[in-house]
Protein backbone atom coordinates (compact mmCIF):
# COMPACT_ATOMS: atom_id res chain seq x y z
CA UNK A 1 0.00 0.00 0.00
CA UNK A 2 1.06 3.57 -0.62
CA UNK A 3 2.27 5.36 2.47
CA UNK A 4 3.62 8.82 3.14
CA UNK A 5 4.54 9.31 6.77
CA UNK A 6 5.63 12.72 7.99
CA UNK A 7 7.74 13.18 11.09
CA UNK A 8 9.92 15.75 12.79
CA UNK A 9 7.26 18.18 13.86
CA UNK A 10 6.99 19.53 17.35
CA UNK A 11 7.31 22.63 19.46
CA UNK A 12 9.99 25.16 18.63
CA UNK A 13 10.70 28.72 19.71
CA UNK A 14 10.53 31.61 17.27
CA UNK A 15 13.82 31.78 15.41
CA UNK A 16 14.41 28.09 15.90
CA UNK A 17 14.78 25.29 13.40
CA UNK A 18 13.16 21.98 12.54
CA UNK A 19 13.76 19.34 9.94
CA UNK A 20 10.69 17.53 8.73
CA UNK A 21 10.87 14.15 7.04
CA UNK A 22 8.45 12.26 4.84
CA UNK A 23 9.07 8.55 4.47
CA UNK A 24 7.53 7.09 1.31
CA UNK A 25 6.69 3.51 0.46
CA UNK A 26 4.47 1.54 -1.90
CA UNK A 27 5.35 3.48 -5.05
CA UNK A 28 8.37 4.49 -7.10
CA UNK A 29 9.38 7.53 -5.08
CA UNK A 30 12.18 8.59 -7.43
CA UNK A 31 9.73 9.25 -10.28
CA UNK A 32 7.45 11.57 -8.33
CA UNK A 33 7.51 15.29 -7.85
CA UNK A 34 7.30 15.93 -4.13
CA UNK A 35 5.88 18.87 -2.25
CA UNK A 36 5.31 20.16 1.24
CA UNK A 37 2.04 21.85 2.10
CA UNK A 38 0.84 23.30 5.35
CA UNK A 39 -2.51 24.07 6.90
CA UNK A 40 -3.20 26.14 9.98
CA UNK A 41 -6.46 25.69 11.90
CA UNK A 42 -9.30 27.46 10.12
CA UNK A 43 -7.18 28.24 7.08
CA UNK A 44 -6.80 26.68 3.66
CA UNK A 45 -3.96 24.35 2.81
CA UNK A 46 -1.11 26.15 1.09
CA UNK A 47 1.90 25.06 -0.93
CA UNK A 48 5.21 25.48 0.89
CA UNK A 49 7.81 23.96 -1.42
CA UNK A 50 8.26 21.58 -4.33
CA UNK A 51 11.16 19.49 -5.60
CA UNK A 52 11.37 17.61 -8.89
CA UNK A 53 11.94 13.89 -9.08
CA UNK A 54 15.72 14.06 -9.31
CA UNK A 55 16.03 16.93 -6.86
CA UNK A 56 17.37 19.32 -9.48
CA UNK A 57 14.69 22.00 -9.30
CA UNK A 58 13.10 23.46 -6.20
CA UNK A 59 10.46 26.11 -5.66
CA UNK A 60 9.35 27.88 -2.51
CA UNK A 61 6.45 29.91 -1.24
CA UNK A 62 7.34 33.59 -1.09
CA UNK A 63 6.49 33.82 2.60
CA UNK A 64 9.06 31.17 3.49
CA UNK A 65 11.68 31.68 0.78
CA UNK A 66 15.15 31.94 2.23
CA UNK A 67 14.16 30.19 5.45
CA UNK A 68 13.44 26.71 4.16
CA UNK A 69 15.14 24.09 2.03
CA UNK A 70 13.36 21.17 0.42
CA UNK A 71 15.43 18.13 -0.48
CA UNK A 72 15.08 14.44 -1.12
CA UNK A 73 17.07 11.25 -0.82
CA UNK A 74 15.77 8.88 -3.46
CA UNK A 75 17.93 6.05 -2.15
CA UNK A 76 16.07 6.32 1.15
CA UNK A 77 12.66 7.19 -0.32
CA UNK A 78 12.56 10.20 1.93
CA UNK A 79 11.63 13.85 1.48
CA UNK A 80 12.92 16.57 3.79
CA UNK A 81 12.06 20.12 4.71
CA UNK A 82 14.67 22.05 6.64
CA UNK A 83 13.06 25.05 8.31
CA UNK A 84 15.07 27.83 9.92
CA UNK A 85 14.23 31.18 11.48
CA UNK A 86 10.77 29.93 12.24
CA UNK A 87 7.98 32.37 12.96
CA UNK A 88 4.80 32.04 14.97
CA UNK A 89 2.83 32.22 11.74
CA UNK A 90 4.58 29.05 10.54
CA UNK A 91 2.50 27.08 13.03
CA UNK A 92 0.53 24.52 11.06
CA UNK A 93 0.18 20.89 10.15
CA UNK A 94 2.73 20.14 7.45
CA UNK A 95 1.81 17.61 4.79
CA UNK A 96 3.86 15.65 2.29
CA UNK A 97 2.47 15.24 -1.23
CA UNK A 98 3.60 13.03 -4.10
CA UNK A 99 2.56 13.70 -7.70
CA UNK A 100 3.24 11.87 -10.92
CA UNK A 101 1.08 12.33 -14.02
CA UNK A 102 -2.32 11.10 -12.84
CA UNK A 103 -1.34 9.93 -9.35
CA UNK A 104 -1.51 12.07 -6.23
CA UNK A 105 -0.74 10.86 -2.72
CA UNK A 106 -0.95 12.69 0.60
CA UNK A 107 0.51 12.00 3.99
CA UNK A 108 -1.36 12.54 7.25
CA UNK A 109 0.75 15.46 8.35
CA UNK A 110 3.02 16.44 11.20
CA UNK A 111 2.25 19.33 13.51
CA UNK A 112 4.64 22.23 13.88
CA UNK A 113 4.06 24.71 16.67
CA UNK A 114 6.19 27.84 16.86
CA UNK A 115 5.72 29.51 20.20
CA UNK A 116 7.71 31.11 22.97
Amino acid sequence: QVRLVESGGGLVQPGGSLRLSCAASGFTFSTYTMSWYRQAPGKERELVATVTSNGAITTYADCMKGRITISRDNAKNTLYLQMNSLKVEDTAVYYCKAVRVWSIYWGQGTHVTVSS
